[in-house]
């Protein structure tokens, strides 16, 4: 349940200057149920349609489409996710409503593009549309507010769907947490905050829970797709053991020392997993930056000749010290590995999980390997 990694531009690079907030697929879901039901007890489709999100803003939402037939009436809201690189900006969001038997309430439904979820471990249990609790409230308390208004009872199936959204869910986390068929409805505030890592670090959890849940005894998070396929060479976990780490260590480790798995693999890249062996939880390359004088130190214990410092002090990269040091014969990934390994641990404070570190080349070739400990 995750949002997904799409590009702002052709860089995707944050783009300089102020940033535009935009609105999460379950605030647009909730604004377009209001206006479907107004329409459906006999008014007019409000244009735009204002709601109340859970810390009291009230946004308008312009609708893209509409529609009443015989016994339903159907709104769609174009998502806008202001500036933040997110999977599902510009999705039309549909939601249908129609009259359900009496006395049977508010009844969600998964349409075209919104996912079912089929394990558990998420807030939702297995069985029912992916559409988080917060936009369930944020649409009931619509419901409830519009019929208490007309006299009428709250019972009313609402579905939900996003065309093309089976594709777009294939570039988020939704196929390894067990949602099939499409996207989730998501949102806690209803607003989407540009370049957020809450959305990311959201997902780890989500997918420690649902390993959790499953009995697993092993999970892996990498840095990227080629630490995680040589990971995966060694170990061949179930993809639901498979955590989307990425720059993310601190967000993983620090829910790992409350909602323990016996074993946990980190594997990446050398600059990443050095960075981790300095002690930073944050890997991203504007966030935490890689010390020439720690690899320095590194080399130097295993045997570089001090006249030789500035080979890694004037490097550009970590890449460029890791080759020179192999044409050397230094070998530093060994010991980046042990140290990565220690950050891990010292965050875990104690919790009950060993922990193993693999760090890779760019082309996958495992450059080093820990124990578990």
């Amino acid at each position: 349940m995750v949002t997904g990694k799409a590009e702002i531009d052709a860089t995707g690079r944050r783009p300089a200057g102020p940033l535009r907030r935009g609105w999460t697929t379950g605030a647009c879901a909730a604004a377009a149920t209001k206006a479907a039901l107004t329409a459906l007890l006999g008014g007019d489709f409000p244009d735009p349609v204002t709601i109340t999100l859970p810390k009291g803003e009230t946004p308008a939402f312009a609708l893209a489409t509409e529609k009443v037939g015989e016994g339903f009436a159907e709104a769609g809201i174009v998502k806008d996710a202001g500036d933040d690189p997110d999977v599902t900006h510009g999705a039309m969001i549909m939601v249908r409503v129609t009259p359900a038997a009496p006395g049977t309430g508010i009844i969600f439904r998964a349409g075209d593009g919104v996912g079912t979820v089929t394990r558990a471990g998420l807030p939702i249990p297995p069985g029912e549309p992916a559409i988080n609790p917060v936009p369930r409230a944020m649409i009931t308390g619509v419901v409830e507010e519009l019929c208490a208004a007309h006299a009428v009872p709250a019972d009313y199936e609402i579905a939900i769907s996003v065309p093309g959204g089976a594709a777009l869910a294939e570039k988020t986390w939704n196929p390894r947490l067990g949602i099939v068929g499409g996207l989730s409805i998501l949102g806690t505030t209803g607003v989407v905050h540009p370049f957020s890592c809450a959305a990311w670090i959201h997902s780890i959890h989500r997918g420690i829970d649902v390993a959790r849940a499953a009995g697993l005894d092993h999970v892996l998070g990498a840095t990227g797709s080629t630490s995680e396929a040589a990971a995966q060479r060694i170990h061949a976990l179930p993809e639901i053991a498979l955590l989307d780490m990425g720059d993310f260590a601190g967000g993983l480790l620090k829910y790992l020392r409350a909602h323990p798995v016996a074993k946990l693999t980190i594997a990446g890249g050398f600059a990443k997993l050095t960075k981790l062996a300095q002690g930073a939880l944050d890997l991203h390359s504007g966030r935490s930056q890689v010390d020439m004088g720690f690899l320095l130190d590194l080399a130097k214990a295993a045997g570089l000749d001090p006249a030789e410092s500035n080979r890694i002090l004037d490097a550009n990269t970590a890449q460029e010290v890791l080759e020179t040091m192999r044409e050397s014969g230094i070998h530093l990934a060994p010991e980046v590995a042990r140290l990565a390994r220690e950050t891990a641990l010292e965050t875990l404070r104690g919790a009950p999980v060993a922990v193993e570190v693999i760090v890779t080349a760019r082309d996958g070739e495992v450059l080093a390997r820990t124990g578990f400990q």
